[in-house]
C-alpha cells in the first residue's frame, strides 16, 4: 500500500507539462522547421531541458510526442495544399518534410484513412 502511494506520488510530480513560455518556444521552433525537420535534442536544449524530460513533458502539454505532432502538422500543411494548389503530390510531400512520394502517401493515408490523391478529389 506504501509502495502503491509512493510510486503514485512520484508519477503525479513528473508528469506536469512544459511551461508555457517552454510550449510556445518548442511549437514555434517545430513549425520553423516543418519542412526539413529539426532533431529533439535541439528543441529539447532550447528549453532547457533534457531530451527525455522534454518529451515527457511535451507529450502532456500536446497529447503527442514531438515527432507525433511534427507529422500532424505535415499532414495538416499538406491538406492545405491539396486543396488550395494544383502541385504534383511529390511536390507537395517534399514541400511538407516527407522524404518522399511513396513515403508522404504512407503517411498521409494511415492519419486520414485515404489517400492524398483521394483526398484532393473530394475536397475539389
Amino acid at each position: 500500500m506504501l509502495q502503491t502511494a509512493t510510486t503514485q506520488a512520484t508519477v503525479g510530480q513528473s508528469v506536469r507539462g512544459l511551461a508555457p513560455w517552454q510550449c510556445k518556444r518548442a511549437l514555434e521552433l517545430l513549425l520553423e522547421h516543418l519542412d526539413e525537420g529539426i532533431d529533439v535534442s535541439t528543441v529539447a536544449n532550447a528549453c532547457a531541458l533534457s531530451r527525455s524530460d522534454f518529451s515527457r513533458k511535451f507529450k502532456v502539454s500536446t497529447g503527442d510526442s514531438p515527432q507525433a505532432w511534427l507529422r500532424r502538422q505535415r499532414v495538416e500543411k499538406a491538406k492545405r495544399l491539396l486543396a488550395e494548389a494544383r502541385l504534383p503530390l511529390a511536390e507537395i510531400g517534399l514541400e511538407c518534410g516527407f522524404c518522399d512520394q511513396a513515403h508522404f502517401c504512407r503517411i498521409f493515408t494511415r492519419m486520414e484513412g485515404i489517400t492524398p490523391l483521394s483526398w484532393r478529389r473530394l475536397a475539389g
